[in-house]
């Protein structure tokens, strides 16, 4: 916002040069970003954080400048002494949640014309051209001086002397100011007369009420209106104007008669003619939230003790009413300052006006706990970081989804996952949802890497998902997914891994890092997963996530234009995996005696998954067996129909001794037998 030197020292005594002035205001929180000369007068060109709206103006900013320097703030005179009693209008709001006060004065007998030069001086400097209509440059001035939007109609073109404050319904449309038809949203909030609408709430006049040099009589606007409700009708529009742009950031429901009075004023003196009494429709007066702090909790937080005189007078130099209660005081944030909610404001404020700089700097103190690091947080670190071994890259999506996601992967409708939460504001229809899986934004990814040339696919994500279950807040899960592609190109050496397996193999290291024992794989019923390609990741027998080929209707959508693409993707709950991380690791000394391997190839039935094979041999209890793994699976020639091969190798040792091969023998003989009692299987070779 640009802002005058010359414009500021109506409001505040200064004695003290530009430069100084522009490093307080900055060193306060408002940063000035630069400093220009034009025609003699310095302009700033100031920052104002979006949570502040009250510095909008000549006003605000000469607020913070007073307080900084501790000079008083000098305010323009908005009594009118001499009025018209009959008002002459009458005012209605119908939605008193987006109109909260609606205020305006009837002037009659105004010349419309040019402005004088000092007038249209200030307001270029501060980037608002003159219009050549005195009464829109006065309602502009009053703008940039003290911050509140105004608006000027027609008094004669306005229908039954009535203001009508409602939405505009169903097929609605105004030609505004700037001579375009505008076809308004069902919920946008318009000012009509008695017949049709005259404006639109909080962003443009329309052209049919708009003032001209055929004007004579005015009706002025001074109104409070739901930022939420401006700035969706101003985004939906496509129209921002500097009333819309301090409306959005919310406007002060008390001042705006101070500022109506002042632009009554400057008609009066400008343009002439008699003003009437005001109208003023205010439903549900301002009431103050007070904020209780302690004068303790003053000096514990900013680390200097002050006084209560200048606890207190310090938050008055801001405008801010204040009250001693012994050991805490009160605070009564007024209606130009919503952001003082809780006791941090307040610190803030009174740290700020007091100067940063002028507050001490100390080593923080303290006391080192052994559980200081989050358990949690350490563990989702070293997932991430097996993952990168594996050469996955971590992504970031937006907790958002498409509706039809769900549908992509013929998620069945009873399904949890459909129960997703629908955004009322979304920025985009395809963002309408809250997810309630990783996997469509991890397929959106892949889309995106894919149609720019990228093929070796490797992606993870660790973010929640939200499932409505219908109680006051959604369920949040913390949730891992990946995505993985690997074009298959021709090579001197022979590689024919599926990337199932090399998926299978980074999480199965994961769970080694993690030191995850208790899992297993088994097929999966995923309906948008690849039948025989695909299992759910089971931790101690309960379901904690899947792991699969995309299925072949579902890759049929993605129109790749490639032939059979192998696009492996995974999902587990976080929460489950990290409940089975054991919290203490025990040691176990490193073997002292020699092993001894024996392996057993069983042919078994093709419904006998391999990891329940497994569990078979790891159930045999013997003390002899330290490590048991897969190494060969067989279906083809020599293996009867709907049977298949497993070829298991197991490793014997003891802890005490150096086992013979006798023993060993006798162990693996009689654990042969169980095996084959267990499965219903035989011996390969023996079948």
């Amino acid at each position: 916002m640009r802002i005058s030197f010359e414009w500021l020292k109506d409001f505040v005594d200064i004695r003290v040069p530009a430069e100084k002035i522009a490093d307080g205001l900055t060193m306060a929180g408002l940063e000035v970003e630069g400093m220009e000369d034009v025609n003699g007068d310095t302009i700033f060109e100031v920052n104002v954080t979006p949570n502040r709206p009250d510095c909008l103006s000549i006003l605000g900013i000469a607020r913070e400048a007073a307080a900084v320097f501790g000079t008083p703030l000098k305010t323009p005179d908005t009594f009118i002494d001499e009025v018209i009693p009959d008002p002459a209008f009458k005012v209605e709001i119908s939605d008193p949640e987006l109109c909260g006060r609606y205020a305006g004065r009837l002037i009659e007998g105004v010349t419309v014309g040019d402005s004088p030069d000092w007038l249209k001086r200030r307001l270029e400097k501060c980037g608002i051209r003159s219009l050549n209509n005195n009464i829109v440059d006065i309602t502009n001035y009053v703008l940039i001086e003290l911050g509140h939007p105004l608006h000027a109609f027609d008094a004669d073109k306005l229908s039954g002397n009535t203001i009508r404050v409602a939405r505009a319904g169903a097929g609605r449309s105004i030609i505004t100011l700037d001579g375009f038809e505008r076809e308004l949203p069902d919920e946008a909030l318009l000012i009509w007369d008695q017949k049709s609408p005259a404006a639109i709430a909080g962003i443009m006049g329309g052209e049919e009420s708009g003032v001209t040099t055929a004007t004579h009589n005015i009706f002025l606007e001074s109104a409070c209106f739901s930022p939420v409700s401006i700035r969706r009708t101003s985004k939906k529009l496509g129209l921002r104007t500097e009333s819309s742009y301090r409306f959005e950031r919310g406007s002060d429901i008390e001042f705006l008669e101070v500022a109506l009075n002042r632009a009554a004023l400057l008609v009066k003196q400008i343009c002439g003619g008699a003003i009437h009494e005001i109208v003023d429709v205010y439903p549900e007066k301002y009431v103050p939230k007070a904020v209780e702090i302690s004068y303790n909790k003053v000096k514990s937080l900013l680390g200097v003790e002050l006084r209560k005189d200048q606890v207190l007078g310090t938050l008055e130099r801001i405008g801010i009413r204040s009250e001693d209660r012994g050991d805490t005081f009160l605070v009564y944030p007024q209606a130009f300052r919503r952001d003082i909610c809780e006791y941090m404001d307040v610190l803030e404020e009174i740290a700020r006006i007091y100067g940063y700089s002028n507050i001490p700097v100390r080593t923080p103190k303290t006391v080192l706990s052994g559980n200081i690091f989050n358990r949690e947080n350490i563990n989702v670190n070293k997932t991430k970081g097996a993952l990168r071994k594996a050469g996955f890259t971590e992504v970031i999506n937006y907790s958002f989804m498409n509706p039809s996601d769900l549908d992509l992967l013929s998620i069945p409708d009873n399904d949890i996952r459909r129960k997703a939460l629908s955004i009322r504001n979304p920025l985009r229809q395809e963002d309408s949802m809250m997810r309630t899986s990783l996997a469509p934004s991890l397929i959106n990814n892949f889309i995106h890497n894919f149609s720019r040339g990228i093929r070796d696919i490797r992606m993870f994500e660790i973010s929640k998902i939200f499932i409505d279950k219908g109680e006051q807040l959604p369920y949040e899960g913390l949730r891992l997914g990946g995505i993985f592609y690997q074009e298959r190109i021709p090579a001197i050496w022979k590689d024919d891994i599926q990337g199932f397996f090399i998926v299978k193999g980074a999480l199965q290291a994961l769970f080694e890092e993690l030191k995850v024992s208790e899992y297993s794989f088994v097929p999966s019923e995923e309906v948008f997963l690849h039948m025989g390609k695909s299992a759910d990741i089971l931790l101690n027998f309960g379901k904690a996530g899947f792991i699969g080929e995309l299925g072949p209707h579902v890759v049929e959508t993605l129109d790749l234009k490639i032939h059979k693409p192998e696009i492996i993707i995974f999902e587990m709950d976080i929460n489950i995996l990290l409940s089975f991380v054991p919290g203490r690791l025990s040691y176990c000394q490193i073997p002292r005696y020699p092993s001894i391997e024996r392996d057993i190839a069983v042919i078994l039935d093709e419904k006998i998954t391999s990891a329940e094979a497994l569990n078979v041999i790891k159930n045999f209890g013997s003390e002899f067996i330290e490590k048991v793994e897969l190494f060969d699976y067989y279906q083809g020639k020599n293996i009867p129909r709907n049977m298949k091969s497993l070829a298991f190798r197991i490793i014997y040792r003891s802890k005490e001794r150096t086992l013979t091969d006798s023993e060993v023998e006798s162990v693996h003989k009689r654990l042969v037998e169980y095996v084959l009692d267990k499965t219903g299987g035989g011996l390969r070779g023996q079948v």
